[in-house]
């Protein structure tokens, strides 16, 4: 019991320091648990066992498998079938394949060489998703892309853990830390399991396997309802978390039953019951467990790396790793090319992709239990893809600096020929542009729509409305669209500072231009209203304020004392904002600016105060 607790203390303890710093310098979560690994294992020696503890920690990749299924309805997943099957297939099919063939090149089977290529043509997307949000870039078309091959490897692991089985040989071959193959006799599992399929003919583990698969799809479409419905009944919700736990422990028990991987029925179980009206009940029930198990699962990856390996071979390890993102960008930039993709959208297409990921480690796992990698090779695809993740984020600041160094060859060779103006520029033709451009034209008005996706513009034009192809912030374009004559430019791009570079470009090109801009937050309103934009229009300010107007409704006021509290507030709102605008300076931290947080303090009390003063005047006039 007490080595029990010093081992929690010390995972728990690591997680807590590491993780927190990790996300801090734009690591991300996973390498924080890498990290921590690395620091009480190898490091400072604090956990030495850990193959115990990685059987229950891999719990947590299969109800990660299981939450994958939940947000994957069937129509979603058939709508997007051509991307998937198209764009992620082809990544995954290709990237296998050329690592196969550079495996065979240093001397390994061909099943194991299969397998290794499997393992590496996964990326990581903990890792991969959570740059793409805090940047800013899922939206872009390359953002979109990355994200649809993303999710069809997350799929592709499912076949992959049934296919891995199959490749098991008597003899495995891995490569020494000195370039030498090394011939290993495979292990054989001498643990008694308990299975219904064992001594059965091929055809009844057939019928067994797939009636257990049937009973997973029948029991979720036909069972799960009258289970969360005498689970409700009971009005205890910590039973929603036992039947959720159930659920997943039960599905997995029975696919080893069969002698298929637990990973398999729990994420067709959550596919199944994606379209339950439990499906939110049952993700926010899991999502705790999964996040502590699969930290765990990290930690313990990152406790069992065998740093010596890395200390006896670091230029081995270093030029494997190197030479994995190098392959896969190639294969990863034919594809983008071959889907459309240019300049910016395919370098984020690119290096965002190149790098090893997480399931890697869990394929890797299940792979030495079923004797298809020695350990030594285990050991060395380990290292190779930790030192791969940990290289991602200098593979993202790589893309930015291409992005803004590398002029976009769809704009250079593909912008439209603009042959209209008019006195309306609209500037991005997103969900804010698409909703002004249809406004203004209701009322008769002629506009120019600019957008730089070529997808978006094809569609504007299947609906009946024209738009042109472009970059919006090169002089020349905004020139043929007639900026020089227009009476109001719209700049409603999705990238902040190109909408910053576009208001200030036509600042100073035309002093008397009416300018309205997009702006995604307060902090890039300071900055539209220093660049020079007249009118500026927060995303989701409007809807917002009227979000709180109906709640107001429903809480005991008047639709019209609504109506006074969002009209005063809105009109404080803008005073706010101008005032603070002045105080605001992009050097300096909002939270060390000092005098920027003593004007917004006074500036929230007399909102107060005139929310108050403007509800009590319209009472008195209405006694009256």
């Amino acid at each position: 019991m007490d080595s029990f607790l010093l081992q929690a203390t010390v995972f728990l303890g690591a997680t807590v320091i590491a993780v927190p710093i990790a996300a801090r310098l734009g690591l991300g979560s996973v390498l924080g648990y890498l990290l921590a690994g690395l620091a009480i294992g190898p490091g400072l020696g604090l956990v030495t066992h850990t193959e115990d503890l990685l059987h229950f920690a891999e719990f947590g990749v299969v109800m990660m498998l299981f939450l994958i299924g939940l947000e994957l309805e069937p129509r979603a997943l058939w709508d997007m079938r051509h991307r998937l099957v198209g764009l992620g297939g082809l990544q995954i099919g290709l990237t296998t394949g050329a690592v196969m063939l550079a495996a065979l090149a240093f001397g390994l089977t061909w099943p194991t060489a299969l397998a290794v290529g499997m393992i590496l043509a996964l990326s990581s997307t903990a890792i991969v998703l959570q740059t793409l949000s805090e940047k800013g870039l899922m939206q872009t078309r390359g953002g979109r892309s990355t994200f649809s091959v993303l999710l069809t490897q997350d799929i592709a692991v499912i076949p992959m853990l049934v296919l891995l089985p199959l490749l098991a040989v008597p003899v495995a071959v891995s490569l020494a830390p000195d370039g030498s193959i090394v011939r290993a006799a495979a292990a054989h599992d001498t643990h008694a399991t308990l299975s219904l399929v064992e001594g059965l003919p091929g055809w009844g583990v057939a019928l067994v396997t797939l009636g257990a698969i049937a009973g997973i799809i029948l029991g979720g479409i036909y069972g799960a309802r009258p289970l969360f419905r005498y689970i409700h009944a009971a009005h205890l919700p910590e039973m929603f978390t036992a039947v959720a736990l159930l659920i997943v422990v039960g599905i997995a028990f029975l696919m080893m039953l069969v002698g298929l991987s637990p990973a398999l029925g729990t994420f067709l179980a959550g596919v199944v019951l994606a379209n339950s009206e439990f499906r939110h009940e049952l993700e926010s029930d899991i999502a705790p467990f999964k996040g502590l198990l699969l930290g765990l699962f990290f930690i313990t990856v990152g406790a069992g790396i065998d740093i010596n390996g890395l200390f006896a071979a670091p230029l081995t390890i270093a030029g494997l790793a190197l030479g994995l993102i190098a392959l896969k960008g190639m294969v990863l930039y034919g594809l983008g090319r071959g889907f459309g993709l240019r300049g910016r959208d395919l370098w984020l297409f690119t290096l965002g992709l190149a790098q090893a990921g997480e399931f890697g480690f869990v394929l890797i796992s299940f792979g030495l239990q079923q004797h298809v990698l020695t350990d030594a090779l285990g050991e060395r695809l380990l290292l190779v893809i930790a030192l791969s993740m940990l290289i991602t984020p200098l593979l993202f600041l790589l893309q930015g600096w291409l992005s803004r160094r590398v002029e976009d060859e769809a704009e250079e060779q593909g912008a439209d020929e603009i042959d209209e103006t008019g006195p309306v520029i609209i500037a991005g033709i997103g969900r804010f542009g698409q909703v002004v451009n249809r406004l203004v034209q209701s009322t008769g008005h002629k506009t120019v729509v600019l957008d730089h996706d070529m997808q978006t513009i094809q569609l504007m034009r299947r609906f009946g409305y024209k738009g042109f192809f472009g970059n919006p912030t090169r002089p020349e374009l905004l020139h043929a669209a007639g900026i020089a004559s227009a009476s109001v430019l719209v700049a409603a791009l999705d990238d902040p500072k190109a909408t910053i570079k576009l208001v200030s470009y036509a600042r100073r090109l035309r002093p008397d231009l009416h300018i309205v801009a997009r702006a995604r937050d307060r902090t890039h309103v300071y900055a539209l209203y220093q660049a020079g934009a007249d009118d500026i229009v927060r995303e989701m300010f409007d809807s917002s304020l009227r979000a709180g107007r109906y709640v107001l409704e429903n809480i005991g006021m008047s639709e019209y004392e609504a109506a006074i509290a969002q009209e005063t507030f809105y009109h404080h709102d803008r005073q706010t904002v101008r005032e603070l605008a002045e105080l605001w300076d992009p050097s300096i931290p909002p939270a060390e600016n000092h005098a920027y947080i003593a004007r917004a303090k006074e500036l929230e009390k007399e909102l107060e105060t005139a929310l108050y003063t403007a509800l009590e005047t319209r009472g008195k006039q209405d006694a009256a």
